[in-house]
């Protein structure tokens, strides 16, 4: 045979010197798994405060790691209670007392997944209380209550987590990579599309804090993640197609422009229903490459007809979407908790994201871009201001 001259030794010969590809990282999480902890270290004994869309997702994750102990759940709605508690396990405390959690000495953290409106508050009580705090973005509803929480947790010496769990999808994660390397040259425009499904209740709407600081704020922080720069203009243009939005003074198409200090232009596409599914992209064009992050779906099914091929949908929304993300990102806070990763997305992050939404609002309410300055202690590490 013509390529029999290519043969190559037995795959048994090396076999223990193979490694997985870096980029599988559903298979670096299946051997922390299996050989233990991923924190290295024993495991964090947790409270979950509020089992709504993201609490429920948080309660799988944490009920599967070998990182945490679940010693508590704390949830207002009785009704919950009985699948709460056969998720959880009969070892975990289901309650509606807050207090009992913060007052357990073995309690070393917590993870607040409730109602924007209620973070600072509880975010406050946690710190104070001696419990690292890991809770869903936004902190808080302004910059001044994002301050007062990040000012406790710095004079309390407890840790604050702020979840913005996109960094953690492998995808994203890859392409900051890229641009940090300088794999794309010189980034001339990058542009983010975020589609949300299926339609939010109004009820849910109404205490979600607005499409800005409730979906954006993903997108804000992603872009300037993945630049290591901080925009100094941004211009809206928005409005509210569907009359029970506009209703309650809110938006549900929006597309930002943001000008970066390099000259690096972004453009965020934010929506608040997409019939089709969960439509989550990502563009970034250089000098030297363009990388894009597609959609993913749930299964990889082609379909050949005599005049037609078809695929199954895109992801539904955020829990199938976001699945590796999510638990990648609690097994992180594991890691910071016992001091053996650092923590990433500090106060200076957080109030920036906070900041630029506001002006993101603020331009699509006003019709005028809105221009941000920064001072050098503003700028989280490893960002530049050009």
């Amino acid at each position: 045979m013509a390529t029999s001259c290519f043969k190559s030794e037995s795959p048994y010969l090396k076999r223990d010197e193979r490694q997985h590809h870096p980029s599988d990282i559903k298979y670096g999480m299946f051997l922390d798994q299996v050989q233990g902890s991923s924190s290295g270290c024993k495991p964090v004994n947790v409270a979950l405060i509020g089992v709504g869309r993201a609490g429920g997702i948080h309660l799988g994750n944490l009920v599967s790691s070998p990182s945490f102990r679940l010693l508590y759940v704390v949830e207002s709605d009785k009704s919950k209670f009985a699948q709460v508690q056969s998720l959880a396990g009969s070892d975990c405390i289901v309650t509606e007392d807050l207090n009992k959690p913060l007052s357990d000495k073995q309690l070393e953290a917590v993870i607040i997944c409730t109602p924007t409106f209620t973070h600072c508050e509880i975010v406050l009580q946690s710190l104070k209380a001696g419990k690292a705090v890991f809770c869903e973005k936004p902190i808080g509803e302004t910059v001044e209550d994002t301050k007062r929480c990040y000012d406790t947790s710095s004079s309390t010496g407890n840790i604050l987590f702020c979840a913005f769990q996109r960094r953690w999808d492998p995808t994203f994660a890859d392409i900051q990579a890229r641009v940090r390397r300088g794999d794309a040259g010189h980034v001339q425009i990058i542009k983010s599309i975020s589609r949300d499904s299926p339609l939010p209740s109004i009820e849910y709407l109404k205490i979600s804090g607005g499409i800005f600081h409730d979906c954006m704020v993903h997108d804000i922080d992603m872009q300037t993640w993945v630049l290591g720069e901080l925009p100094t203009q941004v211009h809206t243009m928005a409005n509210a197609q569907i009359p029970e939005i506009a209703a309650i003074d809110d938006f549900d198409n929006v597309v930002t422009t943001l000008r970066y200090p390099s000259g690096t232009l972004g453009i965020i596409n934010v929506n608040r229903f997409a019939t089709y599914g969960y439509d989550q992209r990502l563009e970034v064009f250089g000098t030297k490459a363009m990388f894009e992050a597609d959609n993913g779906r749930p299964n990889t099914c082609l379909t050949s007809g005599e005049e037609h091929f078809s695929r199954v949908p895109i992801h539904h929304s955020f829990p199938s979407r976001y699945e590796t993300a999510y638990a990648a990102e609690m097994e992180s806070f594991a890691r910071i908790v016992r001091k053996v990763e650092p923590l990433g997305i500090t106060y200076k992050v957080s109030s920036a994201v906070s900041k630029i939404a506001d002006a993101a609002e603020k331009s699509a309410r006003e019709g005028t871009p809105v221009n941000l300055t920064w001072a050098d202690d503003d700028l989280p590490s490893g960002y530049t201001a050009a």
